[in-house]
């Protein structure tokens, strides 16, 4: 059983900065791909950002300047800095994992986080 556990959204005005956190507990073998998506009301669940274990990067264009997404594998977790931040950023922000365990390889989801940007 493996479980992704977001943390640090919350409400801030507009230019304002936030850190996510989502750390991954269980049976781990190897995390590969971590990532962020977003889903905001009457829209799809969308890529924000993801990072390979290597750390290697890619972001959406509308995050592309303003968001950091990092990793500390050491900890099994990942995070994303949110800089400069826009109403379009509310959301509810979910951590995505792609993980080996010791049930097999699998896509494993956190329970998402609120981020509203309003002021």
């Amino acid at each position: 059983q493996v479980q992704l556990v977001e943390s640090g959204g919350g409400l801030v005005q507009p230019g304002g900065s936030l850190r996510l956190s989502c750390v991954a507990s269980g049976s781990i073998r190897t995390i590969n791909v971590m990532g962020w998506y977003r889903q905001a009301p009457g829209k799809q669940r969308e890529l924000v950002a993801r990072i390979t274990s290597g750390g290697s990067t890619i972001y959406a264009d509308s995050v592309k300047g303003r968001f950091t997404i990092s990793r500390d594998n050491s900890k099994n977790t990942v995070y994303l800095q949110m800089n400069s931040l826009k109403p379009e950023d509310t959301a509810i922000y979910y951590c995505n994992g792609k993980i080996l365990s010791l049930g097999g390889n699998f896509d494993y989801w956190g329970q998402g986080t609120q981020v509203a940007v309003s002021s």
